[in-house]
């Protein structure tokens, strides 16, 4: 294998956020991997099995790094090199191009381990770009083709991707139902495994969205029990995260600070300031959404909005974090601000979740009613209601109603007051 798997092999880990220690675990040295890596050893079928379980990927996958110097290998090794390129330039729209490339070549050379994973990079690249839809769609396709039959690995990542892009899309039922999937098909994995603790991330994530917080919570015990001193670091750092995000809005602000502050730890902004950046912003969301208004609160906000004038982000991703500064300014009492910026929003939300638009709807209702225009938030109380239930969200869209039947029944009542008192 030599140079070719050692250079598959440092990209992917990379890719992953993750040091030569984390890759080798106990079983290999950092020095082992970084030999590996340089092409001076050749991995056997026991180090590719443990080094592709570390990655989160199956064993398939890494056996088809060995790939030769044949004519029909040039073409996807130099788009596949390309991609990765790209993609570590968060260059997004040329990763996806050179994946689907990559992807082509491959699978033309007959390389269908390396076409997996070029097709798996251009889908992240889809997604980096918020085209969620195009992406979801070539997921199903993936998670259909006998490779993802076979491995368990590889079907638990492609759940937890289709997962992930469903909850992008505020699609939530689909979201949860995927996520269910993956917990399930990683059962099998040993424990303690990266893909193992991922799945169960990725259905804590989902049931958090979807309002089912005492369920979550139940899972968030179980993925705390499978970290462990092995887990690497970024993988331990997003388990915290999701822990102390359900922790937040089960109002245990004690448990969530415990957790965040553990993720802030091990999640770096100088080793992924995009990650550090969403990880704040969702830090913030949480503890305002459980009622948290504290200076730390504040100073996740801050940290999120500093990190995302840097980093940049996907347009979507900046009018989340301008959600989350409205929800501040309302709950702080200064509605007319939070409005101004929820009408910005607003203009903008055919690019969030349905989920997301909903609440954003319902939020700009609120402030409205509290600066006394409550005409307006009437009917964005019924369109947010709307949003709500196509999200799949019915206990939000009852709230959506209520708020609606309260600025009636106050109108009544003035209407009542005001009327000349009958002879």
């Amino acid at each position: 294998m030599g140079v070719n798997f050692g250079a598959h092999l440092r990209a992917q880990r990379i890719a992953r956020g993750l040091t030569q220690a984390e890759v080798g675990g106990h079983a290999y040295s950092p020095s082992y991997i970084s030999l590996l890596e340089i092409g001076r050893r050749e991995p056997t079928a026991k180090v590719i099995e443990e080094i592709a379980s570390r990655l989160g990927t199956a064993a398939e996958v890494l056996e088809s790094w060995d790939y030769g110097t044949e004519p029909e290998d040039v073409g996807w090794v130099l788009a596949s090199l390309a991609a990765r390129q790209a993609w570590d330039m968060r260059d997004y729209a040329q990763a996806s191009h050179q994946a689907r490339t990559a992807a082509e070549n491959a699978w033309a050379a007959g390389r269908y381990g390396s076409w997996w994973d070029a097709t798996y990079l251009q889908i992240e690249s889809l997604a980096g770009l918020g085209e969620f839809a195009q992406a979801r769609a070539i997921a199903e396709d993936l998670l259909c083709h006998p490779l993802a039959a076979s491995s368990d690995a590889l079907a638990v990542r492609t759940r937890q991707f289709l997962s992930a892009v469903c909850l992008g899309l505020g699609e939530l039922v689909p979201a949860l139902a995927h996520a269910r999937e993956a917990v399930q098909a990683a059962a099998v994995l040993p424990v303690g495994s990266t893909l193992r603790i991922a799945a169960l991330r990725s259905l804590v994530a989902a049931l958090a969205e979807s309002g089912c917080l005492d369920e979550a919570w139940e899972h968030c015990l179980v993925l705390g029990e499978q970290i462990s001193e092995e887990t690497p670091g970024q993988i331990a750092g997003e388990a915290e995260w999701v822990i102390g995000n359900v922790a937040f809005l089960r109002g245990d602000g004690e448990q969530g600070t415990r957790a965040h502050e553990h993720a802030a730890a091990l999640l770096s902004p100088a080793n992924d300031l995009l990650l550090w950046a969403r990880f704040n912003k969702a830090s913030a969301a949480t503890r305002l959404s459980g009622g948290i208004i504290e200076p730390a609160t504040l100073a996740a906000l801050e940290r999120a909005e500093i990190a995302y004038s840097i980093v940049g982000g996907r347009r979507a991703e900046q009018l989340e974090l301008a959600l989350v500064r409205a929800r501040w300014l309302h709950l702080n009492a200064q509605h007319a601000e939070a409005a101004a910026q929820l009408e910005q929003i607003r203009s903008e939300s055919h690019l969030l979740g349905h989920h997301t638009a909903a609440e954003a709807a319902l939020l700009l209702g609120r402030a409205l009613t509290a600066v006394g225009r409550p005409d307006r938030a009437r009917a964005l109380y019924h369109e947010a209601r709307a949003g709500f239930l196509r999200a799949g969200l019915p206990e939000m869209a009852l709230a959506a109603e209520h708020a609606a039947a309260g600025l009636l029944s106050r109108r009544r009542r003035a209407l009542a007051t005001a009327s000349p008192a009958q002879p």
